[in-house]
């Protein structure tokens, strides 16, 4: 299974991102080879409209399954889930924390979004 954590570097230690749609990176790590990708964000930082959809968009052409973020607002919450990408927030620390927090159950999967639309 593939699981996209937002982050704001390039490793398993850097920190969590708590926005999804303006995290710095997606690092998408693979359960099944323990090896992790990171997916560049950078164009959506100052994005005025459409962050959330384009970077679900790029998370989605990962083939991720699962996307663990601090927050997810509206637009990206249902391109994800038009995607069929699960939503889990309230990830914290690092990357590998976040993974960890997930994989033991610690966080739990959005059926709505859980802030308004350009959150920062």
């Amino acid at each position: 299974m593939k699981i996209a954590v937002t982050s704001r570097g390039d490793s398993l230690s850097s920190a969590v991102d708590e926005r999804f749609g303006r995290a710095a990176k997606f690092l998408v790590y693979d359960t099944d080879t323990d090896a992790y990708e990171v997916i560049d964000n950078t164009q959506n930082l100052n994005a005025a409209q459409g962050a959330g959809i384009q970077a679900a968009e790029a998370v989605s052409r990962t083939g991720a399954h699962v996307v663990v973020t601090g927050h997810c607002g509206p637009k990206a919450f249902r391109t994800l889930q038009a995607a069929a990408i699960k939503v889990v927030v309230g990830a914290s620390g690092t990357v590998q924390d976040a993974l960890d927090q997930f994989q033991s159950g610690q966080l739990r999967a959005l059926d709505a979004p859980d802030v308004a639309g350009h959150w920062t």
